[in-house]
């Protein structure tokens, strides 16, 4: 018996608890959100919260990998 009273019709959150905001991409490296959209998350109409789901995917490509940390950053 399915409960309809704790059924809600949101989009739940893409978060993952690795809450690292990318310095260059300004996203987090975990939910690949940007800080505005995980400020407004709770805020948001359901479709608005699937557009920004149906853009995650892409927004990888925008995350680069740091070249080796500080002793790279020491050479420059």
């Amino acid at each position: 018996m399915k409960d309809d009273v704790w059924s809600r019709d949101e989009i739940e959150s893409p978060c993952v608890k690795i809450c690292v905001v990318h310095p260059e991409s300004r996203l987090c490296t975990g939910c690949l959100r940007t800080i505005d959209e995980i400020g407004a998350w709770s805020k948001l109409s359901p479709d608005a919260r699937r557009e920004i789901m149906a853009e995650l995917p892409s927004r990888a490509s925008q995350l680069t990998k740091r070249k080796g940390g500080r002793a790279a950053r020491l050479l420059r």
